[in-house]
């Protein structure tokens, strides 16, 4: 028997010494390995231009540009650009400030939905996982005493296999959970600094709203308004969100979480 088939046996005999609690913690590894793969793309793919956007169409606006910031902020995936798409085509519509942030806070509410969705079931698992462990140690120790009440005299023969169970048991729970919960802490924090990031996309769009409302107000008393060009929804962004968002087109490519 070659290493790996050693390997593999000697993971079988742990499986089934462990009893019927490895069954759970097996199902709740898949579900957590599942979650941490799904995600992990999800917010690389969000992070991948989300700094690049917020400076590029920070330039953008300050040159007055906003056709050209609205077709960049078009043509780029991610939370970040989502929203300032959704500023910038409200600003160019000449919504009021007030609109713009209703509609831009709506945007976010949406794209945080997504970045967060199955941060749940890693946080479940990380929880769940060492409660199912202990629940084996204490199923083995309870089989363990059992055998003893049945001899009538303590042997480290009787004892040994519900004690072996109750340690398998608690070695698995522990071994899921604390990398789910590692793993889960870590996408909390690239959430966090793509909130920023939206929030700082947010924040640009505001300004430029607020520093054309005399020329808003000027063209308003003059019954004209200047012409700026309009452009069509946001495209697709590409296997990053998996439903509509307001005031963006409804045919996206699903999540991978969905």
């Amino acid at each position: 028997m070659d290493e790996t088939q050693s390997f593999t046996y000697s993971l079988l005999n742990i499986f089934y010494d462990g009893g019927l609690f490895m069954y759970p913690l097996v199902l709740c590894s898949l579900f957590a390995l599942g979650i941490i793969i799904a995600k992990g793309y999800t917010l690389w793919a969000a992070h991948r231009e989300s700094a690049k956007i917020l400076n590029e169409t920070e330039a953008l606006m300050k040159q007055k540009r906003l056709d050209q910031a609205l077709k960049l902020s078009a043509e780029t995936p991610g939370p970040v650009a989502a929203i300032m798409y959704s500023g910038l085509r409200r600003l160019i519509d000449r919504q009021s400030s007030d609109d713009i942030e209703t509609g831009v806070h709506t945007t976010g509410v949406v794209e945080l939905g997504f970045l967060e969705r199955g941060l749940v079931v890693l946080a479940t698992v990380a929880n769940v996982a060492p409660m199912l462990g202990f629940l084996g140690t204490v199923a083995g120790m309870i089989s363990a005493f059992g055998a003893i009440a049945a001899a009538g005299q303590v042997e480290a023969s009787l004892v040994a296999g519900g004690i072996k169970v109750a340690l398998i048991t608690t070695a698995t729970g522990l071994t899921i959970a604390i990398p789910v919960n590692i793993f889960y802490n870590f996408y909390v924090t690239r959430i966090d600094m793509l909130i920023r990031q939206m929030e700082e996309g947010t924040a640009n769009v505001l300004n430029v709203a607020w520093d054309m409302r005399p020329a808003m107000a000027g063209a308003a008393a003059s019954g004209s308004a200047p012409s700026i060009p309009q452009t069509g929804h946001r495209p697709l962004d590409s296997g990053l969100q998996g439903q509509p968002l307001p005031d963006r087109s409804s045919d996206r490519d699903p999540d991978p979480l969905s």
